[in-house]
């Protein structure tokens, strides 16, 4: 029964196909995208279910999904039956999922078939890329051509090089025409719309596609890759002066701009920067035709100075006219310095000089009345001792002198021994003179005392 069915099914199909080939519905996607099958029916056949089968559509496999299954694995199916069209979508494409599929609705005998023709590209475009060149504060237009179909066709630009998800990250199209920073032109007579880009910074640079919607098929690219450089000049400097000081900068032209006006400008970005030379008579601008520069001197400094300067030659601004200066701006410390003296104790006073700083010295005062008062028990104990040794040696002088009248008076005449001082008390009368040397005082005077002076008898030796 099953292989007459599938006789007739192929028969059916050929006939179909011979029938109405220009009814063949051609869809294009993308490898890793999805993709709408959409398949229209005659009237009357709203209530009837609607499939999507692949290959010969004779066994259960070669059906992927029906409307009374809408949802299986990566398949979905919606009919839409007041526009009499159901639509299946196929997700996570492959390249596997390239080839012929047949939209079904089941009826009594043989069912009704519309041949489909998958085909899969890769989400990636283009082959030939038109390269854009520009600089950060400029503006830039970037031209899309069409073919003269497409006249009135909606038109976009997007960002990154994925044509299955440009449209709906499109960054202006031709229906709204002006978007923030960006704004569409379309000359249909020309074919081409142009998209300009205001105000470009170097996070404009990268891929851009400009599409053209095609309804029965996938929408028509060219690719732009869009480079956005630093707006910069002939060189760029740093440069130091002082507060007060005169300073000199040179900047250099192109020779063709020999005639041009020179001027100097102050402000961080070129598009907002003041005119020095004219609006200040601290600078003064000299023109070296000879050397292709010119050079603005300032005559005073002043702290204010300090900043981003740009010196040209092209009321333009066309890049590479420029020296771009970085000026920093310093100020001079004055600084005195006095000379100290350095003080000693029994020393006179010294200046002590180093690379033009002075340092000075001086003796706590604690310690100098320490040293004081040491010095003054030395000398108070020197002569202390001096008089002490004067007074013995003028007692011992009366003592001998008591004696020697008590010898003549007794009348005595006795062979005795001379004795003179004992080394004992002579040592130490010497060794009390030798504690005051060194202050400058006078030794105990020895010499005055003789043996002639000194007679002892016996008894006297011994008392002494």
């Amino acid at each position: 029964m099953w292989s007459f069915q599938n006789l007739l099914f192929t028969i059916c199909v050929a006939l179909r196909c011979l029938i109405s080939a220009v009814g063949l519905i051609h869809v294009t996607g993308y490898v890793g995208r999805e993709v709408k099958v959409s398949c229209s029916y005659y009237e009357g056949y709203e209530s009837y279910e609607k499939y999507l089968c692949k290959n010969n559509c004779g066994s259960n496999n070669d059906v992927l999904i029906t409307t009374s299954n809408p949802v299986k694995n990566k398949y979905r199916i919606n009919d839409d039956k007041t526009a009499r069209i159901f639509t299946t979508t196929i997700s996570g494409l492959h390249s596997v999922d390239a080839g012929k599929y047949w939209c079904g609705v089941t009826r009594t005998g043989i069912d009704i078939y519309t041949e489909v023709e998958l085909k899969l590209l890769q989400d990636s475009c283009c082959d030939t890329v038109t390269k854009v060149q520009s600089y950060e504060g400029y503006s830039e237009s970037v031209s899309c051509p069409y073919e003269s179909q497409y006249q009135n066709s909606l038109k976009y630009i997007c960002r990154g090089n994925q044509p299955s998800t440009c449209l709906q990250q499109a960054l202006i199209t031709s229906d709204t025409k002006q978007n923030a920073r960006f704004r569409l032109d379309d000359d249909k007579v020309l074919g081409t719309f142009t998209v300009n880009i205001n105000g470009l910074t170097k996070s404009d640079s990268g891929s851009y596609l400009c599409g053209v919607q095609r309804n029965s098929d996938l929408d028509v690219f060219s690719a732009v890759e869009l480079k956005v450089k630093e707006w910069c000049c002939v060189k760029s400097t740093k440069i130091n002066g002082t507060v007060g000081h005169p300073l000199t900068l040179q900047c250099p032209y192109p020779p063709q701009h020999r005639e041009n006006k020179k001027f100097l400008c102050k402000g961080d970005h070129r598009n907002k920067c003041t005119d020095m030379v004219a609006s200040q008579s601290r600078f003064a601008l000299q023109d070296k035709g000879s050397s292709s520069s010119f050079s603005v001197m300032f005559t005073k400094l002043e702290e204010a100075d300090a900043g981003t300067y740009w010196c040209g030659s092209d009321s333009q601004w066309s890049p590479g006219n420029y020296t771009r200066i970085q000026l920093s701006v310093v100020s001079l410390q004055h600084t005195s310095t006095v000379p100290s003296t350095v003080e000693m104790p029994g020393k006179t006073s010294t200046q002590i000089t180093d690379a033009g700083h002075y340092v000075g010295y001086t003796v706590p005062p604690l310690l100098l009345l320490l040293l004081m008062c040491v010095f003054a028990v030395i000398v108070y104990k020197c002569k202390h001792q001096k008089a002490k040794d004067d007074e013995t040696v003028m007692s011992r002088n009366a003592q001998n002198e008591d004696a020697l009248e008590e010898v003549a008076e007794n009348n005595i005449y006795e062979s005795q021994e001379v004795v003179i001082y004992s080394n004992k008390e002579t040592s130490e009368l010497q060794s009390a003179g030798n504690d005051c040397e060194d202050l400058g005082e006078d030794e105990p005077d020895l010499e005055n005392v003789t043996a002639e002076e000194i007679y002892c008898n016996g008894n006297s030796h011994n008392a002494n």
